[in-house]
């Protein structure tokens, strides 16, 4: 179990907490603030984080632990809500949209110009807010001296929601526009807003729209992509960057590319995390974040001599290979530091043979033929693990049966595993579009496989994913497939595997027909493996510590299940997620919030066109004299040629309907 953070009630600093503080931007919109303010620190640097995830509800005790903490050492702590979510005014416009990063660098400049303020101030955030974060960073607001960035994606067209190696990602693509469109109808509060909260409820009903329908219009690599993505140009950021990642964490390898290619003072901490805080983490150990971020403020925003520029490069978790479970809570392993991060490639070679993967170079081989089922990936676990009881990669022997897979010798010593793994593939096709999906694993002495690392290539994508071209059966081609960054110890006695597969069903959407796959044995098809020989010198760090909880009332914890299903009348299968997010609880104002999601992805054995992914969220908000309700369904299907995706939004207040609205997008299959 990873270890509960030790609470702290005796901070250096007495805090003072201001809630709904407005700060109007250069249009006039109202945004709100919620800040944590030291009581008699005098000026003292500002620290900012800003979400469209409702600051005085759903994220109220997560804020407040950390923002408390802080605040307590000596920062004023400011939480905003986004333009448009929560208690602010106006509607939220798109997914990381230039209006708010025109607000978030205004609140910056508001917070420099406050008597409480130095005029230094730093920001940081986790997802959403981590890549705010990156985007202000490199927009460079005059204010802004340091950051901290938590699992956030410099690349959103690679490393993000919607698309995976090229190709759709049917596992969060839906989903999160599905998300969204559910957190951009939520009502703002009448007992912070006043009357005002009908006709602001009223303009979100009115403005909403899916941001999924926005990004299954751009397939490949273009202009879109780099509004936002700060891969295009890492020499922008200059401020002292702390980055942290996640081995179980879907943006690692956003982690590991900032790290290495930030140009400017930055440190980065990768432990064994899911997406969540790693004061809180699972799985853990988690270690005593809010102190490094103290650390991090003191040096760069108080300018206090205390070392954390000679900290490595990196600290980084070699996590033991561990027993293949969804409800993994924590993990055996050892911090190490370095001092470079290898280039994904690096490493040692295994090449694919027919004996199986063998470090030793040989010819050419002959060209093996696999077709996979259309349902194989039951064991892939969430995209986006968030530390609940159905997360995480399960045992892969079934994927494994179904693939065509590839075992080493039984390995003699531990291999420690350090960096981002690519296979270089020699592989033809027998349809114009064809996916491969290759996974990593580890396989114990009684055939228990354990997910290592796994990457995707759209075959269509193989020169880049700015240009996509189909493939010209028979036709071989040298392609290279990236794995996902991973830090971890195999012991002795493991073996192995490498597992390629066409298909990989609820993660990525299937190519229209399905497609066999040949894939050359010998010298072109090799795995390329980081392994490492850590330096012995200790890292650690110390116990996690939050401040105290507020008191939040929960009515129904979280319960969040993934079923596998069967239908016998339509052959399909299908698996079902109910999420359950936020669960039900009321909150010190009295406002009581319950969220209730089920994702469905279904599947016939037999027909590629026939994937489809189903989800119905429905929110609650109200008190006791004050009830509203909204209820949200997308679907995603497609055609040969088409994607379709369709939502309907309602909204009650109390009993009475005050809004309904259907949307369809349809668009062209490019090359997917």
């Amino acid at each position: 179990m990873s270890e509960e953070p030790e609470i702290i009630t005796g901070l250096p600093y007495e805090v003072e907490v201001r809630e709904h503080v407005p700060v109007e931007m250069g249009d006039g919109v109202s945004v709100s603030l919620k800040l944590w303010l030291p009581v008699g620190a005098g000026p003292v640097p500002a620290v900012l984080e800003a979400m469209p995830y409702r600051k005085d509800d759903v994220a109220l005790s997560d804020d407040h632990v950390r923002m408390a903490y802080v605040a307590g050492h000596g920062y004023a702590c400011a939480r905003m809500d986004l333009r448009g979510s929560g208690n602010s005014e106006g509607v939220l416009l798109g997914e990381y949209h230039p209006q708010e990063q025109e607000d978030i660098a205004e609140v910056i400049g508001w917070l420099a110009a406050q008597t409480w303020c130095t005029g230094a101030v730093g920001m940081t955030g986790m997802s959403w807010s981590g890549c705010n974060t990156l985007h202000l960073a490199a927009r460079r607001p005059p204010a802004l001296k340091a950051a901290i960035s938590v699992y956030s994606a410099d690349d959103h067209y690679g490393n993000d929601i919607h698309y995976m190696g090229g190709a759709v990602l049917a596992f969060y693509l839906a989903v999160w526009g599905h998300v969204m469109l559910s957190f951009n109808a939520r009502t703002p509060d009448p007992a912070v807003v006043g009357d005002a909260w009908r006709a602001m409820w009223l303009e979100r009903l009115e403005a909403n729209v899916p941001f999924s329908f926005e990004r299954i219009g751009h397939q490949r690599r273009d202009a879109y992509w780099s509004r936002f993505s700060v891969r295009d140009d890492p020499g922008a950021i200059e401020v002292p960057m702390l980055v942290v990642g996640g081995w179980s964490d879907a943006y690692t390898d956003s982690a590991l590319r900032l790290v290495r290619d930030l140009p400017g003072v930055r440190r980065g901490i990768i432990g064994p995390w899911g997406h969540t805080w790693p004061e809180r983490a699972v799985p853990g150990p988690s270690i005593g974040f809010l102190q490094e971020t103290v650390r991090w403020w003191d040096r760069w925003l108080k300018d206090v001599p205390n070392g954390v520029e000679n900290e490595p490069l990196l600290r980084w978790f070699a996590q033991d290979t561990a027993e293949p479970r969804a409800d993994l809570t924590s993990r055996g392993g050892r911090w190490y530091g370095t001092d470079e991060v290898p280039s994904p490639g690096a490493g040692s070679a295994w090449y694919l043979t027919e004996a199986g993967l063998d470090p030793v170079a040989p010819g050419d081989g002959r060209t093996v033929s696999h077709s996979s089922a259309l349902t194989l990936g039951a064991s892939a676990g969430s995209w986006l693990p968030y530390g609940t009881l159905t997360d995480l990669p399960t045992d892969q022997r079934e994927d494994d049966a179904l693939s065509l897979s590839f075992d080493s010798a039984v390995l003699a010593e531990d291999t420690i595993v350090f960096g981002e793994p690519v296979l270089d593939l020699v592989v033809s096709a027998d349809r114009p579009v064809a996916t491969v999906v290759a996974r990593l694993c580890a396989v114990a002495p009684d055939g228990a496989s354990s997910l290592v690392a796994r990457g995707v290539l759209n075959l269509t994508h193989r020169d880049g994913h700015a240009a996509p071209e189909p493939l010209e059966p028979g036709r071989e081609y040298r392609v290279r497939v990236p794995l996902s960054g991973v830090g971890e110890r195999i012991p002795a006695g493991h073996r192995l595997r490498v597992a390629l597969s066409t298909q990989y069903w609820p993660w990525i959407w299937p190519a229209p027909e399905t497609p066999t796959l040949g894939v050359r044995l010998g010298e072109g098809s090799r795995l390329l493996l980081p392994t490492t020989v850590p330096d012995d010198a200790p890292v650690s760090f110390g116990p996690p510590r939050i401040a105290a909880p507020p008191p939040v009332s929960s009515l129904r914890a979280h319960e969040p299940e993934m079923t596998p299903g069967f239908d016998p009348e339509s052959g399909r299968r299908t698996f079902r997620l109910v999420r359950d997010l936020n669960g039900d609880r009321v909150f010190p104002s009295g406002l009581r919030y319950a969220d209730d999601e089920r994702c469905d992805f279904s599947i016939h054995p037999d027909d590629p066109l026939s994937a489809s992914v189903d989800l119905d969220r429905t929110i609650r908000i109200g008190r006791a004299d004050w009830r509203t309700r909204i209820r949200v369904r997308t679907r995603m299907t497609s055609t040969a040629t088409e994607f379709t995706l369709w939502s309907s939004v309602t909204a009650w207040e109390g009993d009475h309907e005050i809004f309904t609205r259907d949307y369809t997008h349809t668009t062209g299959r490019d090359h997917v």
